[in-house]
């Protein structure tokens, strides 16, 4: 009966991660491209806010353009690398994969691998420690010291 049971689990995760992992029948919409476009760019009057959650004046602007470049045939990459030539790499929420941006994200990475791997050394050398254990003269000691503050 328990068999089933994982049996029936494994098959609900498999089928739950292929349909999420499923291309959704070709190309996306135009309407789609520009929201992911959106999403991808940094508004450049706020702080930390996509071109799509920003409501500046700017922001609908790149909206606007990012449709008309769709309307006009241009593909994902021309529209992303033209806010790149306008505005710099600091126009793009996920930095390249190539150069300053390899940095900016392994650089948190190799810190926390780094941090857990001192973490694990150091746990290690502390239960390879002996266990220290009272010698019959300390324990002689503390009974004769106890002995004599109870008086």
């Amino acid at each position: 009966m328990k068999a089933w049971a994982w049996v029936v689990l494994a098959l609900v995760v498999v089928g739950a991660i292929t349909w999420a992992a499923w291309p959704n029948g070709g190309e996306r919409s135009a309407r789609e491209r520009a929201r992911d476009l959106a999403a991808e760019l940094r508004c450049p009057d706020c702080e930390g806010l996509s071109v799509l959650d920003s409501s500046t004046t700017t922001a609908r602007a790149i909206r606007r353009d990012i449709r008309d470049q769709i309307a006009a045939g241009a593909s994902d990459e021309e529209i992303r690398q033209s806010y790149v030539d306008r505005y710099g790499e600091s126009i793009l929420l996920n930095p390249e994969g190539e150069g300053l941006g390899v940095l900016v994200w392994g650089l948190p990475v190799l810190v926390v691998v780094v941090g857990a791997g001192g973490l694990a050394l150091a746990l290690r050398r502390w239960r390879a420690q002996p266990a220290m254990r009272a010698t019959a003269s300390d324990e002689a000691l503390v009974a004769r010291e106890r002995g004599a503050s109870t008086t």
